[in-house]
């Protein structure tokens, strides 16, 4: 299931009005009402223990959207930026007897990685061309010290490697992208206007401490700002990089 809802929303007969958060709310409340359905059925057929369950989503909100837009929770920007906004969303992982319940882990981790995943539960052999992802099944078991994702890299647009980060430190390269703070938010379905804005340096954040990506401090951190420019710069010889013609 994709827990955030996209626009235009829609809700069955069951659900409108009961949530006293309009739409949005409804649609929650059905989003919610059909995961326990699922949960329920795979009880019933005794494949509870055989079942892994993720509940996650492939960007963050379309802020302008307002009250149908759902929030980042003051994360920085939103959907279609590479900002935190825009790509930090939540992820809830279920399979009873394999994942010890009520924990969290604040490990680095992307849905790229699912793929990988899926394919050691299943012993499945994974292509021979080198993939993206890594098997996050290590932090699903809880194995002490375990970070099978040691950074991640931001492209995005044809091949813009916007940010970098390793999971604390993020160091974001200048380039132009949409922002949703110029203008009010729209309601009801209705958008409210956009505009694009350049960051004309590079920034770095810590996250830990500014997950609302603020406050720059790559003059504080510049070992660490190099450690993830080393990284980017084997990215882009490795898959080029539009913003720095490579």
């Amino acid at each position: 299931p994709h827990p955030l809802p996209h626009v235009p929303l829609a809700v069955s007969d069951k659900f409108k009005g009961k949530s006293e958060q309009g739409l949005f709310g409804d649609v929650m409340m059905e989003i919610d009402w059909s995961v326990g359905q699922v949960l329920k059925t795979l009880k019933e057929l005794g494949l509870e223990e055989n079942t892994l369950v993720i509940l996650t989503s492939d960007n963050g909100p379309w802020a302008n959207y307002g009250n149908h837009a759902g929030s980042t929770g003051g994360l920085r920007e939103a959907k279609a930026t590479t900002f935190d906004g825009g790509n930090r969303i939540p992820c809830i992982m279920y399979w009873k007897g394999q994942i010890e319940p009520a924990t969290t882990c604040n490990n680095l981790a992307s849905n790229i990685d699912l793929f990988a995943t899926f394919a050691e539960i299943s012993e499945a052999p994974l292509p021979q061309r080198k993939i993206d992802g890594v098997s996050l099944m290590p932090l699903m078991k809880g194995v002490e010290g375990a970070n099978p994702r040691e950074s991640f890299v931001y492209y995005f647009r044809k091949n813009d490697l916007e940010a970098v980060t390793d999971g604390m430190f993020k160091l974001v390269f200048p380039h132009r992208y949409v922002t949703y703070g110029a203008y009010v938010p729209g309601n009801d379905g209705q958008p409210g206007k956009l505009t694009n804005v350049d960051l004309m340096k590079a920034e770095l954040y810590d996250l830990r401490r500014d997950p609302g990506e603020r406050y720059d401090v790559l003059s504080q951190y510049p070992e660490v700002a190099t450690k993830l420019m080393n990284i980017a710069e084997d990215m882009r010889n490795e898959l080029g990089d539009n913003l720095t013609r490579k």
